[in-house]
C-alpha cells in the first residue's frame, strides 16, 4: 500500500504557495475575464496540489505516479494559460519568481514520481 502524507511533501507545500501566488495574479485581470481565463487559470493551479494529495492517498504506487503525473498536466495547463494572459496584456508572465516556483514545482513532483517508481 502506497501512502505518502501529502502534507509533508515539499512538492504540495510549494504548489499550495504557487496557488496563493497565481491567485493574487489573476485577481488584477479584467472584469470580463471572471469566468474566463480567470476560472481556467485558478482551476488548473488548484489543480496541482489536488491531484498530488489523491496520488499520495492511492493503494498503490502506479496509480500515485498517475496522479502525480496529471499534476504536471495542470502545472504544464497553468503556464500554458499565464503565457495566454500575457498575450493579451492582463499580466507579465516573464515574472521569474512564477516562472522559478513552476519549475521548483515540476522537479519536486519528478523527483516524488522517481521515488515511487523505485
Amino acid at each position: 500500500m502506497v501512502v505518502l502524507e501529502h502534507k509533508k511533501l515539499d512538492a504540495w507545500k510549494t504548489s499550495i504557495e504557487l496557488v496563493t501566488d497565481i491567485y493574487s495574479i489573476v485577481n488584477s485581470f479584467p472584469k470580463e475575464e471572471m469566468f474566463g481565463l480567470t476560472m481556467q487559470i485558478k482551476r488548473a493551479v488548484v489543480s496541482i496540489p489536488s491531484n498530488i494529495a489523491e496520488g499520495c492517498s492511492r493503494q498503490t504506487k502506479p496509480d500515485a505516479i498517475r496522479f502525480l503525473y496529471i499534476a504536471l498536466g495542470s502545472l504544464s495547463e497553468t503556464e500554458t494559460q499565464l503565457i495566454v494572459a500575457e498575450k493579451l496584456g492582463y499580466c507579465s508572465f516573464d515574472n521569474t519568481y512564477i516562472s522559478e516556483k513552476l519549475m521548483d514545482v515540476k522537479n519536486l513532483i519528478l523527483g516524488t514520481i522517481r521515488f515511487l517508481s523505485r
